[in-house]
């Protein structure tokens, strides 16, 4: 079996036991007044695990196999190192750091500096566009989820208030 489909079987199982758990075991906590509620706490999980399911399932087939009538080709596990890995490690390891400096740093510079740079190692160079339009889009998304849907996100640093 090629990798693509053993990591499609491995997210199978993930989203298997994520949809276990968002439909058997996440509502039975919930207080009288929530269960009449048409949106509970597990919809959107239950929606991810339900959509989780059929990708990997479609992966699992080989659909995606077949495109225009043509078959792509397989990935090869014994040359990843033609498939640019650097990039995807440096990406992960960004995501790490992004979510562990969320809070010391804030969510509009932390935001802003996961986006520039992730967009940096997957080769923008566009400084001068790229720049304005992240800080605009972070302080938009820390807007909307602080002022209009009142989630509180520390939007600066906490050295500076």
């Amino acid at each position: 079996m090629a990798l693509d489909r053993w990591i499609a079987l491995v997210l199978l199982l993930i989203f298997a036991v994520y949809g276990y758990t968002a439909f058997f075991t996440m509502d039975a906590g919930l207080p009288p007044f929530m269960q009449r509620n048409p949106v509970w706490p597990s919809t959107f999980p239950k929606v991810l695990s339900v959509i989780g399911i059929l990708v990997a399932l479609f992966v699992l087939t080989g659909f995606e196999k077949t495109v225009g009538g043509h078959r792509a080709p397989e990935i090869d596990y014994r040359r990843l190192t033609d498939y640019k890995l650097g990039q995807a490690l440096i990406l992960l390891s960004l995501m790490v750091a992004y979510a562990l400096l969320l809070r010391p740093l804030g969510f509009i510079l932390s935001s802003s500096l996961f986006l520039i740079l992730s967009a940096a190692v997957l080769g923008e160079r566009k400084w001068l566009v790229l720049v304005p339009v992240v800080l605009a889009t972070s302080v938009g998304v820390w807007y909307l989820v602080q002022q209009v849907l009142g989630i509180f996100l520390r939007p600066l640093p906490f050295f500076v208030g």
